[in-house]
């Protein structure tokens, strides 16, 4: 049995997704966050996939007015391979009324049960989120069977280099322990460890300082390197 790692899967690029896309978005991000920690904490059970799906349709329709929204690493036919939701600096948190309008649809996914967990883990986050301006990602999901195949390291990359270049910070919550080595070797670090109450699982906030020394050269930058750099493309 070979111990060495998957190669990066090749022939797809990174872009904004389409609002034709909210649907296989969702599907994707489904997938990746169904045996998630936090997810089966707050949604029953009972056809969980459908009601993560759900969740996620509904995120991306609270997202995409905010600056950044969904992009995607996609093949050239078409196929999503992986998904990150992101919101620019002072536009993290939805508007109220958003909010209060999307409750409806939030209490047909969690239930009576997960309705109140979901509160739980809203109130935990947003006492948890620091204050300084900075770049949130609140999910982001590879779709099964890529996972290790650098797939999710080039969807971050191309904002995480903005980030540097511009001096600007990220944050994001990781639901799952296991996860934290892959933010890590993106240069976020874990800030605290929440605890859901009433026995629940646990999430860890994650900072990331804007890198000082991006955009210098380095032996897989210099001419003649092999390195490329995915673009979002409209």
């Amino acid at each position: 049995m070979s111990t060495r790692p998957a190669p990066p899967l090749a022939g797809y690029g990174i872009r904004f997704a389409w609002p034709t896309e909210s649907g296989a978005v969702a599907a994707l991000l489904a997938r990746a966050f169904a045996d998630d920690p936090v997810m089966a904490w707050m949604i029953p059970a009972a056809d969980r996939e459908r009601g993560i799906a759900r969740y996620f349709r509904l995120a991306q329709r609270q997202q995409r007015p905010r600056a950044g929204a969904v992009r995607v690493a996609a093949t050239g036919g078409g196929r999503l391979l992986a998904a990150a939701l992101w919101s620019g600096p002072g536009c993290w948190k939805p508007a109220p009324v958003r909010e209060l309008a999307a409750l409806p649809r939030y209490a047909g996914i969690f239930g009576l049960r997960g309705m109140r967990r979901a509160g739980e883990v809203q109130n935990a986050m947003h006492e948890a989120h620091p204050q300084p301006p900075h770049w949130y990602l609140p999910s982001v999901g590879t779709d099964r069977g890529l996972q290790g195949m650098g797939v999710g390291s080039a969807l971050l990359a191309q904002q995480l280099a903005d980030c540097d270049r511009l001096g600007q910070p990220a944050y994001l919550e990781s639901s799952n322990v296991t996860n934290l080595p892959f933010y890590e070797n993106l240069g976020f670090r874990v800030t605290a460890e929440i605890r859901l109450p009433g026995g629940g699982p646990a999430f860890w906030p994650m900072w990331r300082d804007p890198d000082p020394t991006a955009g210098r050269p380095t032996r897989r930058d210099a001419p003649g390197g092999s390195s490329e750099r995915r673009r979002p493309t409209r």
